[in-house]
């Protein structure tokens, strides 16, 4: 499984504007609710839901918000990357730069987790994590991303 089968170029984020967890999921569904057809507050919604029993700030300054919603039919997935850090409750304490926010259909229990293990993999790469933090823009980031899932 590739990420860039489920995050397409136009749900990247060089630079978020979010300073808080809440803004970070706004920004972020921002860019998949025209395409999707999903109401954005429906999607922050179950992502709240899905903040509420655990954060999703893995620690490392990553986070992988994600939650399920019925209305979906695939996968749906933006990438946001935040310089500065914000506060996502991570394991560690420390800010969150990095986020792959990741929807799922509600019946979609197989797709969902190994898109998430993949994702997980992938940060586990220091080298990865560096490229992505130190990508000038969002099509930097694409293509480091491009490159991460054909090495892979």
């Amino acid at each position: 499984m590739k990420i860039l089968d489920t995050l397409k170029e136009g749900a990247i984020i060089a630079e978020l504007n979010a300073t808080d967890k809440k803004a970070v999921l706004e920004e972020l569904t921002g860019t998949l609710a025209e395409a999707s057809g999903v109401k954005q507050e429906e999607m922050i919604r179950v992502l709240l839901e899905r903040e509420g029993l655990g954060s999703t700030g893995i620690g490392g300054g990553i986070a992988i918000p994600h939650g399920k919603l019925r209305l979906l039919q695939s996968l749906l997935m933006a990438f946001g990357r935040s310089r500065k850090g914000v506060d996502f409750d991570a394991m560690d304490g420390k800010p969150a730069h990095l986020f792959f926010l990741l929807l799922a259909p509600e019946n979609s229990t197989g797709a969902h987790l190994k898109m998430l293990a993949r994702i997980s993999r992938s940060l586990k790469n220091s080298a990865f994590r560096e490229r992505l933090m130190n990508a000038a823009d969002g099509r930097e980031l694409y293509t480091v991303i491009q490159r991460e899932d054909e090495d892979f």
